[in-house]
């Protein structure tokens, strides 16, 4: 394995300026799910790197409950300066499954607790609290529902009422809340991907816009919209839900929509700095990926080679 096992670990690196060039000049929903898988698998795979590091750096450890073959010098060859990786990874591993679990957790419980708060309320779609304090969301589960105050509809127009509610409508068709998920816990998994997450949030709010557009018909309705439900919520504190109900740079939203309509390309040209940043990222993916299974195979063959002996 060598040093290719370490790759995993630092390649997610690479995809910061693949982020930018995304949320900038992909389609948003073609920007949000490539950013997304690659968050994923880069994730998945430095987790899996970080195990295996522990496995092979441990091994030789008196007390461990490993197989006395896994400690023999072939096995503990495959990587470099194996007793320091291992022992770095113990912790490290529990970083990452502790981050992942609250992240997890958390989700949960916010979204249960706000579906027991809205379950007395009429309307199986659209829930209008009385609130002074204006905000709005997109609560998933089931077909879903759009959470709106008082507070919100009043200061804005019809035009832009209904502006807002497909904003909202658009993350539920789409399942935002999965990518978001997704994205916030390869970020919890690996610190490198946080720019990705970042990438993912403002996408995933692109994209619910441009949807928002088509369905309404005027984009500088929308970009109004966006603005002022900004302007109205300014310091209010996400009710629930804080990390699924961002709303994104607002500026460069209302920016965007004021532009014109991104083109629907499924995948970008390959001769252009798009193209590139696009198959860059594929190509990033598919090599972390390749050294992680690379160095799964080669390290299971290793072990029960020695297990066998």
């Amino acid at each position: 394995m060598g040093v290719f096992v370490f790759l995993p670990l630092v390649l997610p690196l690479s995809a910061w300026p693949v982020a930018r060039l995304a949320e900038t000049r992909l389609h948003p929903r073609t920007a949000t799910r490539l950013l997304t898988a690659v968050a994923v698998v880069m994730a998945v795979c430095s987790t899996l790197c970080l195990a295996l590091l522990m496995v092979v750096g441990t091994a030789q450890l008196p007390g461990n409950p490993l197989p006395d073959g896994w400690s023999d010098p072939q096995v503990r060859a495959a990587v470099p300066y194996d007793g320091i990786a291992g022992r770095a990874a113990i912790p490290a591993l529990t970083l990452v499954a502790v981050a992942c679990a609250r992240t997890l957790l958390g989700h949960r419980r916010v979204t249960r607790r706000a579906r027991r708060a809205l379950a007395a309320l009429p309307g199986r779609t659209v829930a209008v609290l009385p609130d002074s304090t204006p905000y709005a969301y997109a609560l998933p589960g089931g077909r879903g529902r759009i959470v709106v105050t008082t507070a919100l509809l009043a200061g804005l127009d019809p035009a832009e009422r209904r502006a807002l509610f497909a904003h909202e409508r658009a993350h539920l068709t789409a399942r935002h809340h999965r990518q978001l998920l997704a994205a916030h816990l390869a970020a919890r998994a690996n610190p490198f991907l946080r720019p990705l997450r970042t990438a993912v949030v403002y996408t995933a709010e692109r994209w619910a816009d441009e949807e928002a557009a088509r369905t309404v018909g005027d984009r500088r309705t929308v970009a109004r919209a966006i603005g002022r439900a900004a302007l109205l919520s300014a310091g209010t504190p996400a009710p629930t839900l804080a990390a699924l109900a961002a709303t994104g740079p607002v500026p460069r939203r209302v920016a965007a929509l004021l532009a014109p309509a991104p083109v629907a390309r499924t995948w970008p040209p390959a001769f252009t700095s798009v193209g590139l940043a696009a198959w860059g990222a594929a190509a990033g993916a598919l090599v972390s990926a390749m050294s992680s299974a690379n160095s799964a195979v080669t390290l299971f063959l290793l072990l029960r080679a020695t297990a066998s002996l």
